[in-house]
């Protein structure tokens, strides 16, 4: 069964089959004339609610998706997964059962999303998580209890690999250039199953069919290239048909790697592009004039792949872009939109300090997205509706008229159907641009239809003002939905500015962070931000701060009388751009006097164990395994964390690791030790011990 090409938006004609689950579940509250998208609509555009709740992405199907345009929606995985104290968000990635009561609402309230949004003319698809189980035993969000990773109602110990297919000592991916690793073995601890059986294949297909069966439309594929492609080839002959009576639509996550290659898994379905994503961060932090070679950059085809500017891992992990960068971020979603390629996704998430947080909840269960409040909703952000419309109007005409105005303006048409150009400077830019278009006066969908543009001999003179963009198309434009809203990220004129700083506590003493900027309590210590202990012994936290502006500040401890403690070095000193900026800190090291060493050590763990990096100075806990580092397992099985330390100073340090119960283990040998010179960008290569 072919399971390429996502087709346009969903007719309502087409969900009658489905109406019986609504009937069972019980209907949602819908706006009593709610608003109705344009099925004649190309409608491909995926918008990703990763981790709203199922109340909250039914209400954004009815208001905001099927009336803008978008063709499906991706959400979270529904199957009951881990619940723990931190709930993390990685927990749903770590299923219990395959019961679709969740961590984002009841199985009924999952299907009566799922028919509001085929009510609303958009297509569902689910996160799949297939290639594992939970490797943590506890207890789920439907109540079950997991005594051994091996043993959960769907799956016994048989049905997992073992060490007749994983030739590693304790089962885990050891080296991740090795295919058979990579696809035996288990990623960070999590069972792995047994996907060649087809006992678990028809496992797999019986709790996919289950959500066919409520109308679900199509599956994003977690872990994917964990899972032999034959194994998903075989899973995906077992599916019914969607209650459309089509195949359901399949897209896998192939996370960049030596193997196994996305080109493998073209026969399964489409495949996330991952290097798509790389090229829009590296143009829009560089020259956005590169995006005139995008297609010949080693992208995947087309055909074959669906692209997007962030999602979940990538956003926290570095490798692409997310909404800390500002309007640079939203801008690169507006040429995904504009640029005729592959199925484009648009990711509308939660703000964030701490890679492993988790979304606004109530004791673990996801509340109600009001696109306020820690919620970042680029979906409906006035400028990403009015690009889906043109996204929809344009439909296949190809890119033309590319010109490159400078390194940072760019426009190009789609063969007359319609014309965008961006402005990636910091102040606007005006510049004649040759449209194709025919001559006529325009409304300019990035803004709402606010201001106009006039062609006149197939060229317009247009103003596009700075992090901004103009676009326009044949038909005229009224926005209908998100029209002035900015979805909910904040201020267009501020960039995030995330604060780390090293600094060893007492009990009830907390560290602050305190400068020039209102934003930073203009040097009030009674309004000085104060930042989480989450990552202890790095406080951090995230404030959004003027675009170009330069400031100081300085950290600051309170006790638990509220008595000030300040930093005794000089004042620290930064400057913003467009961009988002961390700035690394450690307590009493001016910056004059500090460098960076960035900690690498490879070390296999087991789920919920964690790397630590200790040593004799006082910014590396000075011995103590209370104050020790923890690194980041982004790139595990490397784990990383960039510390300051003093310049020109030598010392020795040691790795550790401290498990869920915080237990400690160190590495065996002796202590290991460095010396840092005048400059900065040192960092180690070491493997544990």
């Amino acid at each position: 069964m072919s399971r390429h090409h996502p087709p346009g938006v969903l007719r309502r004609t087409a969900t009658a089959a489905a109406a019986g689950a609504l009937a069972l579940a019980g209907a949602i509250a819908l706006p009593a004339t709610p608003a109705r998208a344009d099925t004649t609509a190309k409608g491909d555009v995926i918008a990703n609610l990763w981790e709203w709740n199922w109340d909250s992405v039914a209400s954004e199907c009815t208001n905001v998706l099927g009336p803008a345009g978008y063709g499906a929606v991706q959400v979270a995985p529904p199957a009951e997964s881990l619940k723990q104290t931190n709930y993390y968000w990685w927990d749903v990635y770590q299923p219990y059962s395959y019961n679709l009561n969740s961590r984002f609402g009841s199985a009924a309230k999952f299907a009566s999303m799922v028919t509001a949004c085929h009510q609303a003319g958009v297509k569902v698809y689910t996160d799949a998580v297939i290639n594992h189980t939970a490797a943590q035993t506890g207890t789920g969000y439907n109540g079950t209890t997991v005594t051994s990773k091996y043993d959960t109602p769907d799956w016994d110990r048989a049905d997992y690999h073992d060490s007749t297919s994983c030739p590693t000592s304790d089962l885990t991916i050891q080296d991740y250039s090795n295919l058979t690793q990579v696809q035996n073995c288990e990623l960070l601890g999590l069972p792995d199953l047994k996907t060649g059986s087809d006992t678990v294949r028809a496992g797999i297909a019986n709790f996919l069919d289950s959500q066919l069966a409520l109308g679900v439309d199509g599956f994003r594929v977690d872990a994917a290239k964990h899972i032999p492609e034959a194994d998903l080839a075989a899973i995906e002959s077992k599916l019914t048909n969607t209650t459309s009576g089509s195949a359901p639509y399949v897209f896998q996550e192939i996370y960049p790697g030596s193997t196994p290659q996305p080109a493998d898994y073209y026969a399964s379905g489409d495949v996330l592009d991952f290097t798509y994503a790389s090229r829009l961060k590296s143009a829009f932090q560089g020259n956005v004039s590169d995006l005139e070679s995008l297609s010949s950059s080693g992208i995947l085809p087309a055909a074959d792949s669906v692209s997007f500017v962030t999602n979940h891992d990538t956003e926290r992990n570095g490798l692409h872009m997310s909404y800390k960068d500002g309007d640079t971020y939203k801008l690169a979603n507006l040429f995904q939109l504009a640029y005729k390629w592959s199925t484009p996704t648009v990711y509308a998430s939660w703000e964030w300090t701490q890679s492993d947080q988790a979304p606004p909840n109530s004791s673990g269960f996801v509340t109600g997205t009001d696109c306020a409040n820690g919620w970042y909703c680029l979906d409906r952000d006035t400028a990403v509706v009015g690009m889906v419309a043109w996204h929809n109007a344009v439909d296949t005409a190809a890119v033309s008229d590319w010109q490159t105005k400078s390194s940072s303006v760019i426009g190009f048409g789609r063969s007359g159907a319609g014309f965008f150009a961006l402005n990636n400077g910091s102040s606007a830019a005006t510049y004649t641009f040759a449209t194709g278009m025919a001559d006529g006066t325009y409304s300019n969908v990035v803004d709402g239809g606010t201001t106009k543009v006039t062609v006149s001999g197939g060229s317009a003179s247009i103003t596009v003002p700075a992090k901004g963009a103009v676009a326009f198309y044949n038909a005229s434009y009224t926005c209908t939905v998100g029209c002035d809203d900015t979805g909910g990220g904040g201020s267009t004129s501020t960039v995030s500015a995330t604060f780390d700083e090293y600094a060893s506590t007492t009990s009830g003493t907390n560290v602050y962070v305190v400068g020039s900027i209102p934003a930073l309590g203009g040097w009030d210590t009674s309004k000085a931000i104060r930042l989480s202990a989450s990552g202890y012994p790095v406080w951090s936290g995230e404030v959004s701060v003027p675009i170009n502006t330069s400031f100081t500040y300085k950290y600051i401890k309170k006790d638990s009388s509220g008595n000030v403690t300040w930093e005794s070095n000089a004042n620290r000193s930064a400057t913003t751009a467009t961009s988002a900026i961390t700035l690394d800190n450690s307590w009493n090291v001016a910056n004059a006097d500090a460098t960076d060493v960035t900690f690498n050590e490879t070390a296999a763990t087991d789920w919920g164990t964690d790397v630590y990096v200790v040593g004799s100075l006082p910014s590396l806990g000075a011995w103590n395994p209370s104050d020790a580092i923890p690194l980041s397992s982004a790139s595990y099985p490397t784990w990383s964390k960039l510390v300051i330390l003093p310049r020109s100073t030598s010392f020795t340090y040691k790795y550790l690791k401290k498990d869920g119960s915080g237990n400690v283990t160190w590495e065996s040998g002796t202590n290991r030790s460095y010396t840092t010179g005048s400059s900065s960008g040192y960092t180690t290569g070491d493997t544990w011990k």
